[in-house]
């Protein structure tokens, strides 16, 4: 899940070089990833929108077909077919915030690799000279910083260059006044106050972007349940995590909050609504449209109105029809008579004046 710490590790590391503090790096780091992502959460706020309007359609297909449930299958495909409906296009931002978070995780995890620059295997080359448990390969990273930081590592072969060690021992991991390698545990601490304003962040931004989004009212028990349960699961990670998560935690929150505001003043979502059902009413107008076709019926050929659906599904049995008639002709064995010949040649005729 950690996968895009190889991406975000190295932007990290310039921001790092500007603003040479552990915390301040990854608050402004943090800052310019919203910002880039920025037209993510609009679309997936037109995706929120055009789900409002399609809900409804689905909840009576639902309820209509709850007791044949491959015929409900078929009918929720063809409202995609039909309408452009997808009920995973918003899937694509919440999936690469979730892979943000986790890069960020693994960055906090190993700090030295990622913001230092300093290879693997040295950093475990010293973490053995200085009998950290390389087991614990989630904290032994932040391990290695604070025995440099205390002058533990004084006098003994580390395995690591001048140039490494200086900048292990130069590197900033103080915010007002903490270190942010600390691990806050559930304890009574000043250090505790980053996860508790990560909690209170959490929840105003999760309740500011489901009302003001309208998702409330949509959202089904199971669903909410979920929602809680995994913004539970960070705010508990940031008491387990180095505070600096806390740190990115928060930070992403408030950005949240401002985003959420911004988007929902700029574009907002009851303007998409009515911009999809506007569409979407459009679609419904253009298939009971009628239009006037020539066909052939009882050898003559008539004039007839139909819709768009009937028309589809015409055409459809005319491309079968021929289907069988190419068919038919790989399948013969005897030539023509001469009075099927006519006959063929009649109707190959009667084709193409229709088709002029």
């Amino acid at each position: 899940m950690g996968i895009l710490a190889n991406i975000l590790g190295p932007l990290m590391r310039l921001v790092y070089q500007v603003i040479p503090n552990f915390a301040g790096t990854m608050i402004v780091f943090t800052i310019l990833v919203k910002l880039v992502t920025l037209p993510l959460a609009i679309k997936q706020q037109k995706s929120t929108a055009k789900m409002s309007v399609f809900t409804p359609m689905i909840n009576e297909i639902q309820q209509k077909y709850k007791n044949n449930q491959e015929k409900q299958q078929e009918e929720l495909m063809k409202l995609q077919q039909e309408y452009g409906y997808s009920p995973t296009a918003g899937c694509l931002p919440m999936l690469i915030n979730m892979l943000i978070l986790f890069g960020m995780i693994e960055v906090v995890y190993r700090p030295v690799q990622y913001l230092l620059g300093i290879p693997k295997d040295v950093i475990t080359t010293a973490c053995e000279a200085l009998s950290i448990s390389t087991a614990n390969t989630t904290m032994m990273q932040t391990q290695l910083i604070e025995k440099i930081h205390a002058g533990a590592a004084a006098g003994i072969a580390t395995g690591l260059s001048a140039e490494q060690f200086d900048l292990i021992a130069n590197f900033n991991t103080t915010f007002l006044g903490m270190d942010m390698c600390t691990i806050p545990g559930f304890r009574f601490d000043p250090i505790i106050i980053f996860p508790i304003i990560s909690a209170v962040t959490m929840i105003v931004s999760y309740w500011l972007s489901t009302k003001l989004a309208g998702q409330q009212a949509q959202m089904q028990g199971s669903m909410k349940i979920m929602m809680w349960a995994m913004n539970i699961m960070f705010v508990v990670m940031c008491f387990q995590l180095p505070v600096c998560f806390s740190v990115y935690y928060g930070t992403s929150n408030i950005c949240m909050i401002l985003q959420t505001i911004l988007t929902n003043t700029v574009y907002s979502p009851e303007k998409f609504k009515a911009q999809y059902e506007a569409e979407l009413a459009a679609k419904k107008a253009a298939k009971k449209e009628k239009k006037v076709v020539e066909i052939e019926e009882n050898g003559k050929t008539v004039k007839k109105e139909v819709n768009k659906k009937e028309l589809d599904k015409m055409r459809l049995e005319y491309a079968r029809q021929r289907d069988a008639e190419r068919q038919d002709a790989f399948d013969r064995t005897v030539p023509l008579t001469d009075a099927e010949r006519a006959e063929r040649e009649a109707a190959q005729n009667s084709k193409k004046k229709k088709k002029k």
